[in-house]
């Protein structure tokens, strides 16, 4: 590798190998030490295109959420299914994963300006802004960066754009399915809002088990699949679906009411 070489964002490929190796090592026990991560389905890695997937997932944490999938994409992508054991998968990360995360929270400080430069595809939130609700038009520039993710590899999102659970799938997720027709890959994780605290950095709790469950594909008819179509689809295979309430468990539940407290005030 050239010591010089960027990505379609001027990002230094260099710099981004040695920024995932060493927040890897630093996150490592965060999800095979401190908590255990169970993994499903993580064989389907090799089995995908290197470019044009979106991934798309529920949503816990700022960002252990995103860091565990990139220690679970690399150890899958070295043959590791459903494990991350033996941190040796970091040596050559995958160096073309994205993730969609909301402009303001990575300029937050220096460890998420430091994840940016890892794989952000940072945009501007038209919904809320500085913890106030608003009604901004989507800037064109984020669609067409999102695009050029996908066109160079994968793009993890969270299609809720928030942390608290049930809320409604944004429709700007389907409008990329339609517009850039990637291969769509749902995620279902748990465990992460009792492991870690709302932005995924401090440890709230040891000796959780978190999930992550990678599913087949999502079977999209791009040309006649409708946006509110495709919404649904994702409800239900993130299992965000109103539905999937009469389902969760008593715990997950109080969870819920008390996240939702919090929101009203």
């Amino acid at each position: 590798m050239s010591l010089f070489k960027r990505n379609p964002f001027g990002h230094i490929l260099f710099i981004k190998t040695w920024l995932i190796r060493i927040l890897g090592l630093l996150t490592h026990q965060r999800f095979k030490g401190f908590n255990k991560l169970k993994i499903e389905g993580s064989e389907i890695l090799n089995k995908i295109p290197q470019k044009n997937v979106l991934f798309v997932s529920n949503h816990q944490t700022y960002f252990a959420d995103v860091v565990a999938m990139f220690h679970v994409f690399n150890a899958g992508l070295s043959g590791r299914v459903d494990s991350i054991k033996n941190i040796g998968y970091l040596w050559k990360p995958k160096l073309n994963i994205y993730f969609v995360a909301a402009k303001e929270t990575m300029k937050a400080g220096p460890l998420p300006r430091i994840l940016a430069y890892a794989g952000s595809v940072s945009i501007e939130r038209t919904w809320r802004d500085k913890g106030k609700d608003i009604n901004r038009q989507v800037k064109m520039s984020d669609i067409s960066n999102i695009g050029i993710a996908l066109n160079d590899g994968w793009v993890i999102t969270f299609p809720q754009g928030t942390t608290t659970p049930f809320k409604p799938i944004r429709k700007g997720t389907a409008h990329i399915i339609k517009e850039f027709k990637p291969v769509v890959i749902p995620i279902v994780i748990d465990g992460f809002r009792r492991s870690f605290d709302k932005k995924g950095i401090r440890i709230k709790k040891k000796g959780i088990l978190q999930s992550m469950e990678i599913k087949e594909p999502l079977k999209i008819d791009y040309q006649n699949d409708s946006i509110d179509s495709i919404v649904e689809k994702i409800e239900f295979a993130i299992e965000q679906h109103p539905s999937f309430l009469k389902v969760i468990s008593n715990e997950d539940l109080s969870d819920i009411e008390k996240l939702n407290t919090k929101r009203k005030f």
